[in-house]
């Protein structure tokens, strides 16, 4: 009897381990690694929710993530300082309510988002900048047709800062926190208009369905930052022609301009019109230092790989990285 009871305390065991499992096991949508720490994109919604992603090619569903590396030259401080700029698109399933990664698929209000995870890292003189903006925004999907969430982070010897916006019924809330005295720590709203910062994420999901004319916008958390004003709407003028420069190289390119008369800057952005639409390149011109005529920060494509980089964490892949033309360290 003893050993029956230990038998049966065994089973039970493992099938309430299997039970509390279940629910990580239908999340998981790759190879995680070793540790559990990360998990690539979503699994794929094309069996559950396919209206959703009508507006997306397979290009988007291979379980990858897209990489690419931009030549930077950024403007600050009234120079032009050399750097490296990387974007990482991937689609992700995304909780509406919590605004965060739906990992445990427990949760039913989740919506399939296009995220964008901007990097821009560059030197000014003696000391490096390293920016990064995460901007989540719904595809295809009428009942959440905002950017949902915009996160941006700035690091500089100086100190750092931290934004960020989360869209709550028909505004957006937002958290900033910074270490220079007059921003310090804020929590206000803004009405929910279009956000510059989706901007790259809407070329990449439908450029057909840019927004075009004169309507209101919040400028970047990048731009806002650097130039130290609040990010309040302004009125801009955007329209979308053919592409014909000469700085950026791709197949069949289109320019989108959007141009901010009250702050004196214009922002083009140049892509590929065919899908999955890559982006060539952009340039940003404002004044960067009050007063003075506006230089051009300009980020031209070299680079693209389309790859699960969260499985490539070891020393091993540091060879890696010339794939994408950024330095070897280590």
């Amino acid at each position: 009897m003893r050993v029956l009871a230990l038998a049966l305390g065994v089973l039970m065991t493992i099938f309430i381990f299997c039970e509390w499992r279940m629910p990580l096991l239908k999340a998981t949508p790759g190879k995680n690694n070793p540790d559990g720490t990360e998990q690539g994109p979503a699994r794929s919604q094309r069996d559950t929710n396919p209206e959703q992603t009508d507006q997306l090619s397979d290009y988007w569903f291979q379980g990858k993530a897209e990489i690419s590396r931009y030549d930077l030259k950024q403007s600050r401080y009234g120079h032009i300082h050399q750097g490296d700029a990387v974007m990482v698109f991937v689609t992700e399933d995304f909780l509406t309510d919590k605004q965060v990664k739906n990992e445990r698929y427990t949760n039913p209000n989740s919506v399939l988002v296009l995220k964008n995870n901007a990097i821009r890292k560059f030197t000014t003189g003696i000391y490096e900048y390293s920016m990064m903006s995460s901007v989540f925004t719904p595809v295809g999907n009428a009942a959440f047709p905002k950017t949902l969430k915009t996160t941006n982070t700035i690091q500089e010897w100086c100190g750092h800062t931290f934004l960020q916006t989360n869209l709550k019924a028909e505004q957006y809330e937002v958290q900033s926190h910074s270490y220079f005295e007059q921003e310090a720590d804020q929590v206000f709203s803004l009405p929910a208009v279009v956000l510059e910062d989706e901007l790259f994420n809407r070329v990449r999901i439908n450029p057909s369905a840019l927004p075009t004319g004169t309507f209101d916008m919040i400028p970047g958390a990048m731009y806002t930052r650097m130039v130290h004003i609040d990010p309040n709407p302004v009125v801009v003028n955007a329209l979308v022609k053919p592409y014909k420069g000469k700085d950026f190289k791709g197949q069949q390119l289109s320019a989108y301009h959007i141009e901010m008369p009250s702050l004196n800057r214009e922002l083009i952005i140049v892509f590929e019109n065919k899908a999955p639409f890559v982006i060539a390149g952009w340039t940003d011109s404002f004044p960067a230092v009050k007063g003075k005529a506006p230089l051009r920060t300009i980020a031209k494509r070299t680079h693209t790989v389309v790859t699960d980089y969260w499985n490539q964490n070891k020393p091993d892949f540091l060879d890696k990285r010339a794939k994408l033309g950024l330095k070897k360290r280590g």
